[in-house]
């Protein structure tokens, strides 16, 4: 079963906490679609878009969406409880959010559901980075952290400056 939650780009995300040691996330490529990775065998795919119609440049406003897929390939049901992003933009700062469920959402996902969302983040810099976690209960009661990749926001066809 597929479920989709589409919301406009609102405020920034967020949740708390980091996968176990022994638990790191299997290190997946970028594709087409964005951005992977796999923890506890569900994947997690980003793919962030600029959004010109929502940034204003010459005031210091740029805006992004990203889109999330959160694809559980374990053999148990899973509910997403929260999440927790740390956002950096291009001069370094950083934020950091924290909060129950995605888009006013707890997802419920048996083996095999998919779960995709979009989102936004506004920075005053035409660049940045986000990754994150989010903190997932399984059908025994334990809960347990999954990875979001790390992804950029840059602007399309701009040059891009690693600091």
């Amino acid at each position: 079963m597929a479920r989709k939650s589409e919301q406009g780009a609102s405020a920034r995300p967020g949740q708390g906490a980091r996968a176990k040691a022994g638990d790191a996330p299997k290190p997946s490529p970028t594709d087409a679609s964005g951005y992977r990775a796999i923890t506890h065998e569900i994947e997690v795919s980003v793919e962030p878009f600029y959004l010109a119609d929502r940034s204003d440049p010459d005031e210091g406003r740029f805006f992004w969406a990203y889109r999330i897929t959160i694809d559980n390939q374990s053999d148990e049901f899973v509910k997403l409880l929260s999440r927790y992003w740390h956002i950096t933009d291009g001069d370094g700062r950083v934020e950091e959010v924290r909060g129950p469920g995605v888009v006013g959402e707890q997802p419920e996902l048996r083996p095999g559901d998919s779960y995709q969302y979009t989102s936004g983040c506004p920075l005053s810099t035409p660049s940045g980075i986000m990754v994150g976690t989010y903190t997932m209960r399984n059908g025994r009661g334990e809960e347990f952290e999954i990875d979001i990749p790390a992804f950029s926001l840059d602007i399309p066809n701009q040059t891009r400056i690693v600091n």
